[in-house]
């Protein structure tokens, strides 16, 4: 419970913005839930995140702070696409880029529309996902301030998409730009994986002296990150270069 001049409130799910002094208890209230439902997700206690983000979700909707609902609705959305909710998802993602979208928050902007393109992009549908991961690419590129491993990050499921589509082309070029960025910020799992795709496309083009050196820059890369599956992903491409 709370005290505010009207008197004794609840502190969580019934909490309300109806008087200024609700307003600070409301963002304390939330963030709590936010840090409760992140442990819980790192415990992979699914279902407590889940509820926690659920009640956090509802304190905000109540709360005037539209930039707290889009991050507890972020946080939504993340962890119905952990437990396979893809509908559930996939409305967060869109609700919170809607809020980003209209505060001008444009790399929140962009890492949720990242985020509905990986969606889409999982369940098979690449025509919705590639203009979400192209909107996310060109707000990456027009911000001085993108950090190199959200523009590698939005560059990759791209890559991926160019590649299953066969426009190899295309596919390289992105694979590269996200492994000079993973490399930049010494991701080496990433730059294994973008090494080892090249390398892949390389055989595909009977182009077997860069499939060798592409294979072993991703040797190199996954051994540096200590990463097992990073080091199986490799092992996986020798196999598929070699035969």
């Amino acid at each position: 419970m709370i005290f505010c001049p009207s008197g004794w409130v609840p502190l969580y799910p019934r909490l309300r913005a109806t008087c200024p002094e609700h307003a600070l208890n409301m963002t304390d209230a939330i963030d709590k839930l936010l840090s409760a439902a992140a442990q819980a997700r790192r415990e992979k206690r699914s279902a407590d995140a889940r509820r926690d983000l659920l009640e956090a979700v509802a304190l905000a909707r109540s709360g005037n702070d539209r930039g707290v609902l889009a991050r507890a609705v972020t946080e939504l959305g993340r962890i119905e696409r952990d437990t396979g909710h893809t509908d559930a998802a996939l409305a967060s993602y869109q609700g919170a880029a809607a809020i980003y979208r209209k505060q001008g928050d444009v790399l929140k902007l962009a890492h949720a529309i990242r985020h509905l393109g990986d969606i889409h992009q999982d369940a098979g549908r690449p025509a919705e996902a590639e203009p979400c991961f192209q909107e996310a690419i060109a707000i990456y590129r027009a911000n001085p301030d993108t950090p190199a491993l959200d523009m590698a990050n939005a560059l990759r499921p791209l890559a991926l998409l160019k590649d299953g589509a066969g426009q190899l082309d295309g596919a390289d070029c992105l694979w590269d730009g996200a492994k000079e960025l993973y490399a930049a910020v010494k991701v080496f799992p990433g730059v294994a994986e973008c090494a080892g795709r090249q390398a892949i496309l390389a055989r595909r083009r009977e182009d077997f002296e860069r499939a060798r050196s592409l294979r072993a820059e991703a040797t190199a890369a996954a051994e540096n990150s200590g990463d097992y599956n990073s080091v199986r992903y490799v092992n996986e491409v020798r196999a598929s270069i070699s035969g």
